[in-house]
This record gives structure tokens, sequence and C-alpha cells, in this order.
């Protein structure tokens, strides 16, 4: 897999100092992928918090904009095929986000915009209500393609999801193109499932479930797609692939004894996964009242 004209990624999320989520693992992934990446971070932090206290560093909202727009004006704007969105440090950055997505596809019709909503897991908000509700607001209805985990497509969409049916319907509302649910109900026990959801149905991705797998699987498989999806993969491909590099990952880094994904150690996952993942149609057609 590689870049090809108008193959260029722009991610922009959390940078980390040390550690293997947010921008770390998305950029690392895609370049090994041969893809080309422009990086906006929008905080940056020493480690993950779960890792202990740490110095937050968010960029003033004028200084954001300034870096954005000078990205808007790049005379190479058009050579990005993708842009992916994650965590945002405050929820201003939501609007100037927006405008460079908008500049990118001026540029070029036919990029890929992918949001994953970095806001919060089962312990619940990790960013201010603010922050998710512009994120939801503002990004969301943008998107080609989102990546909520379970939380936080019951939290944008006001209800809770205990069943596959349940996750589908509520993927569908929340209005992309393609929602990839990532941490969905599995059918199988001890299994995680990957449900990505499109107006014509649904593919969920299962594969073993790992106990305490390592931060930033999120952000990876928010990469894997993109960079599935951009070299032209079908649906079901592209998600079996990025799910089997994540679950190949996640074994791996645990398997070592590993706090933190070892994406550069274990890169081999990313280009050719062996990891066993069970693809199956949910539905062939759309749900109907």
């Amino acid at each position: 897999m590689s870049a090809r004209p108008g193959g260029e990624i722009l991610v922009i999320t959390s940078q980390v100092v040390r550690g293997a989520v947010g921008g770390r693992p998305s950029v690392f992934a895609l370049e090994r992928l041969g893809f080309p990446v422009w990086f906006l971070p929008t905080v940056l932090l020493p480690w993950q918090p779960e890792q202990g206290i740490g110095h937050r560093e968010v960029p003033a909202d004028a200084s954001f904009a300034a870096l954005a727009a000078n990205i808007a004006g790049a005379d190479t704007l058009a050579n990005v095929g993708a842009v992916i969105s994650g965590y945002l440090g405050s929820p201003g950055q939501a609007d100037e986000v927006a405008r460079l997505v908008g500049a990118v596809r001026k540029a070029n019709p036919d990029v890929l915009y992918l949001c994953d909503p970095v806001i919060g897991d089962q312990s619940g908000l990790y960013v201010p209500e603010t922050t998710a509700a512009a994120i939801r607001d503002r990004l969301l209805p943008l998107a080609d393609v989102a990546t909520p985990n379970l939380f936080e497509l019951e939290w944008m969409t006001g209800g809770r999801l205990e069943s596959e049916t349940q996750a589908i319907a509520a993927a569908r509302a929340l209005g992309p193109a393609r929602v990839l649910v990532t941490s969905s109900p599995a059918l199988r026990r001890n299994s995680v499932a990957n449900l990505l959801v499109t107006a014509r149905g649904a593919i969920a991705a299962e594969h073993g479930l790992v106990p305490d797998a390592p931060k930033g699987t999120g952000d990876l498989i928010a990469a894997l797609l993109t960079a599935n999806l951009l070299a032209g993969l079908d649906d079901e491909t592209a998600l079996k692939r990025a799910a089997a590099s994540v679950f190949e990952l996640v074994a791996r880094s645990v398997k070592h004894g590993a706090r933190d994904l070892l994406i550069a150690a274990e890169q081999a996952a990313l280009v050719n996964p062996m990891a066993l993942v069970s693809c199956r149609r949910v539905l062939d057609a759309p749900l109907r009242a």
C-alpha cells in the first residue's frame, strides 16, 4: 500500500511526548504505509493522563487559528486526499478544523474527511461538555466517516445502546455516510466488535478480547481505516485489515507486558496483519420504518 497523487493525509489531534496515543500512532502508521502526513497538534502532553499528572499545553485559539489558516493557504493543499480530526484541546478549535476541512475540499473535492470524536469512554467524558458538543455539532455534519466508540455514540445520540441493532440505528442517526462503532456489542462472548455502518448495511469485524489493552487503539484504527479507504479498498476489506492490525498490535504489546502500544517494534502488523478477525454482514439493506 502506498500513496498516490492526492494521497497525503492531514492529521489534527493531540500530541504526546512519550507513548502511543493521539497523533503518535496515527502518524507512524500512516507513514509506515507510505502516506505523507501533515500533522497539526491540538494539545501537547508529556504522556497520556492515565500514566500520571503532567502539564497540558493548549494553544490559544488565535494561535491555533493562525496555524490552521497557514495550512489552508498552502500551495500544495490539493495533495491532501484525507483529513483525520481527533482530540480537540478547546471548543474553539472545532470552528478552525471545520474551516480547514472546507479549504481542503475546495482544493480537492474528492478529499475524505474522517472525524474521530475523541470525547470519552465508559468512565464518562474526558473533555469539557462544550468541547464534546462542538465536535458533535460542528464537525460530525461535515464528516464522510466517523469512528466513535460505543460510549461516544451513546453520548452524541442520547440513548443507551445495548444491542447491535440499537448501535446500527444510532450510527445511522449520527449523520456521516460511514460510521465505525468501536467496542460495539459483540455476538460472541469475550469478544470485541468493530461495527461499520452505512446506509445500505453493516459489517461487523469481531476478534477476541484482550484484557488490559493499552490506550490508543481508537486513534490507530481511525488512521488505518482512512489509509485503507484512501488506497481504494472496499469497506469490508478496509475494516478487516484495520481491525486485524489493531488486534495484533494489542495482543503483542500485552504479551510483552507493555503499557503502550509497541507500534514501532511490532510495525509488521501494520503492513501485513496475521491476526484472525471474523467479518460478517449484519444487514444487506437499509432499515425500514
